[in-house]
């Protein structure tokens, strides 16, 4: 089994089109298989997994989410880091994401 935790990531960041204005990217699916073989077994509520998260010069702690229709996990986006990282929706970003299981 890869025991791999660490996952550069490039993506872009979507709009949810809903009241609350979450911003999301969605990990690549061959990561997003990666990490739910992998992790999946030691998921939380709604199948998220820890994850700590570094864009730019910021680190957070946050959870990932499975989405079954895109079949990726989802990285929701606080304003908070998107102003401090001056990114939004469209922008295509770059991180690292650390599965924390």
């Amino acid at each position: 089994m890869n025991s791999k935790k660490e996952y550069k990531i490039k993506t872009n960041v979507w709009l949810y089109p809903g009241m609350a204005g979450w911003h999301f990217v969605n990990l690549p699916k061959k990561e997003s298989r990666e990490i739910g073989a992998t992790f999946g077994k030691v998921s939380r509520g709604f199948g998220s997994l820890p994850v700590t998260v570094t864009i730019g010069k910021t680190s957070w702690k946050t959870s990932i989410f499975p989405d079954k229709k895109s079949e990726t996990y989802l990285l929701p986006l606080k304003a908070a880091i998107r102003k401090k990282e001056r990114f939004g929706n469209g922008d295509h970003i770059a991180f690292l994401i650390k599965v924390a299981v």
